[in-house]
């Protein structure tokens, strides 16, 4: 028996991770490959064996021994000392060597060693791009990451997120360490603006149990103005001649830059006014209107809206008949019916008449009175 021990040769060597993290009570994948010298290259038979040590005297593995925890996954004559160790424990975290054992050849990579940090909770998954901020309608893809060190049981990936493709694959790293993968491919929309999208890694441990972690980013999507509205204070018909306050509101990001009034008469859009708050006096040529939002990124327009105008007509003496100067009122015209008083309108465009000795209704001031635009 040739015994190579404690001597460099730079043919004698080990290629593994320097480290690997592990979850309490699961196991561990330590890939390894190891070379030799030329002329010792026939000792290695089917009589080797391989051990992993953490010291001179203490042999954790033996995978010629059944009482060993763990198995030999490599073949030695392919120079593969790739191993798994079952269950391991907080007190497993130490430094460990591989030792070739032959009947013709002993050898310990002393050289190179693997430091198997044991944890009482899993690595946190990593999320790629970190950071999420791109404009709507853009295809993104976040990839999830999660280290795989025992084979057996790799963890399972799942998104907070169930919309769009999702696609999982066991990916290796340049240290043949094994890492689980989930890509999320999806297109973004405004809705996603800031919303979290999270990623959580489920660890399977080997008597059963499972453990979880999870990582998440916040969605920053920029898109032009949404859901851009109007509203009328005060709300519903109002007193011709009255102060109206017109408010712009839309949801954007970036924030809405500048309002703009239109005026929509038939097919031609007249401006207004400017601003997120437009004051105007409420008259007959008030006419239909909208607002317009724009940002950075583009615009959006509200529906067309119209403000309810009241006319005024004032009774100043007994005259025979009284005049508003717009359409036909309904209001007055309802009025009169329903109390069953004779109501006319005559050829004269915006003007209504009415006597008025039809019109003594008991409980009605007629100092003021209202009709609504049609």
């Amino acid at each position: 028996t040739v015994t190579v021990n404690m001597l460099w040769s730079a043919q004698f060597m080990t290629f593994m991770p320097q480290t690997i993290e592990v979850l309490s009570g699961s196991c561990v994948t330590i890939p390894c490959s190891f070379g030799i010298e030329d002329k010792y290259k026939s000792k290695v038979d089917e009589t080797c064996k391989a051990l992993w040590k953490y010291d001179v005297e203490t042999v954790v593995f033996d995978s010629r021994n059944p009482q060993t925890r763990g198995h030999l996954t490599g073949n030695l004559r392919n120079r593969d000392c790739t191993t798994t160790l079952n269950n391991m424990r907080p007190e497993n975290s130490k430094n460990y060597f591989f030792r070739l054992a032959c009947e013709g050849l002993l050898y310990n990579f002393f050289q190179t060693q693997l430091h198997i940090s044991v944890k009482d909770v899993p690595p946190t998954p990593t999320l790629t791009p970190s950071t999420l901020k791109v404009e709507e309608g853009t295809s993104v893809s976040l990839k999830c990451s999660a280290p795989a060190p025992c084979l057996s049981h790799p963890p399972a990936l799942t998104w907070s997120s169930s919309q769009g493709h999702i696609q999982e694959s066991l990916q290796e790293n340049l240290d043949r360490t094994k890492v689980q993968t989930s890509v999320l491919t999806f297109t973004a929309s405004h809705l996603h603006h800031g919303k979290e999208i999270s990623c959580t890694a489920v660890y399977n441990k080997q008597e059963g149990s499972t453990q979880s972690v999870s990582t998440s980013l916040t969605a920053d999507i920029s898109y032009p103005p949404k859901n851009t509205t109007v509203s009328v204070s005060p709300s519903g018909p109002v007193p011709e001649n009255s102060r109206v306050t017109l408010t712009c509101s839309s949801t954007a990001n970036p924030a809405v830059s500048s309002y703009t009034w239109y005026r929509a008469d038939g097919g031609r859009e007249t401006v207004m006014g400017t601003g997120h708050v437009s004051k105007i006096k409420a008259s007959r040529d008030s006419g239909p209107f909208f607002c317009e939002a724009e940002n950075a990124i583009g615009s959006g327009r509200s529906n067309i809206s119209q403000i309810d105008v009241h006319c005024k007509y004032h009774k100043w003496s007994l005259v025979s008949d009284m005049n508003c100067h717009l359409d036909l009122s309904p209001f007055v015209h309802r009025l009169l019916s329903e109390q069953q008083h004779h109501c006319e309108s005559t050829t004269t465009e915006g003007s209504f008449h009415f006597a008025l000795q039809q019109l003594q209704l008991p409980g009605i001031n007629y100092s003021e009175i209202f009709c609504l635009q049609p």
